[in-house]
């Protein structure tokens, strides 16, 4: 039995995936490298400008802003987990990936997309207490407990990603596998396992109804509450200025659950199809570079935030 054990070990160890996501499209090998390096460049500069310009910025060291940059944070370390393999498959002839580096991939990304998902809905969950309870959102939302919540969070996801991984080390791949995708996803590395993935199923059963049900309960019920809460204001300006302190936050959450619920939540009920790539690539590449553009464009506090630090630059290079 430890002999069989220890063969089917070896075997997955020394076996390779391909990554077949661009090889419908031979001929747009060079666009397609130029497209996702230019999109890893925005994604990785623009999220650290945010990053940098909370940190900077006193006035930015609040509640909102804190979860903004651990955010931020998330989409830099989710796009440099996928689009530098992405960019030496496009340049590969081979278009390989070995079993350790795939399944690598595969624990950070679920790591980030776990934390990410619950870091928006604390967001939203803010939002919540800001406008709704406004008189006990210090005492609610103290620096203490948000940082205690966020570490948390992050240590949710790296769980839940443990949990992922482990269990797809239990099965079997013999030779060199083809995955139909981009990176190495969960989804696409089930359908070409040859064992009973039925406990991995139901381990992502349960993930789907924590992190995508739960949270996405969660960001509905809270925005029920300030549109509730909202519409009871009078006056047409503070209308205005509480629902612009949400709308980039729904922007965001619109986006990025669109392709999580379309990738993880279609396999679960056996619907499979060429759009599951560009859902994946939605969430967990575009995703990363319109978070930036949608807060810093629809947020006056970050736009105001970024000119004082423009400035001031200048006025020390001047100097």
């Amino acid at each position: 039995m430890h002999q069989i054990t220890s063969r089917r070990l070896n075997e997955t160890l020394a076996s390779e995936f391909l990554l077949l996501g661009f090889s419908d499209h031979p001929h747009l090998q060079s666009t397609f490298f130029i497209l996702f390096l230019l999109i890893y460049l925005i994604a990785f500069t623009g999220n650290l400008l945010i990053i940098t310009i909370i940190g900077a910025d006193v006035h930015l060291h609040t509640p909102m802003y804190f979860f903004l940059g651990n955010l931020a944070t998330l989409d830099i370390c989710c796009t440099t987990s996928i689009i530098p393999k992405m960019l030496e498959t496009l340049l590969s002839e081979t278009k390989s990936i070995s079993y350790s580096s795939c399944l690598t991939q595969l624990f950070l990304l679920s790591s980030f997309l776990g934390t990410e998902l619950l870091i928006l809905a604390f967001m939203a969950f803010d939002r919540y207490v800001a406008i709704c309870l406004p008189l006990r959102y210090t005492n609610i939302m103290s620096m203490k407990f948000c940082t205690t919540a966020v570490i948390a969070m992050w240590f949710s996801g790296l769980v839940c990603s443990i949990a992922h991984t482990t269990l797809i080390t239990r099965l079997s791949f013999y030779g060199r596998i083809a995955l139909d995708h981009f990176f190495c996803e969960i989804p696409p590395i089930l359908k070409v396992s040859s064992s009973d993935t039925r406990i991995n199923d139901i381990v992502i059963f349960v993930a789907d109804v924590f992190y995508g049900m739960f949270c996405f309960l969660l960001i509905i019920l809270s925005y029920s509450y300030i549109l509730s809460s909202v519409l009871k204001i009078r006056s047409a300006a503070n209308k205005r200025k509480a629902f612009s302190t949400c709308s980039s936050h729904l922007l965001v959450v619109t986006l990025f659950y669109g392709g999580i619920i379309y990738t993880y939540v279609r396999p679960a009920l056996n619907v499979t199809g060429e759009k599951d790539k560009v859902a994946s690539v939605v969430y967990a590449v575009v995703s990363p570079v319109m978070n930036p553009i949608i807060y810093s464009l629809r947020n006056q506090e970050v736009k105001g935030a970024l000119a004082k630090m423009i400035s001031m630059k200048i006025c020390s290079l001047k100097m």
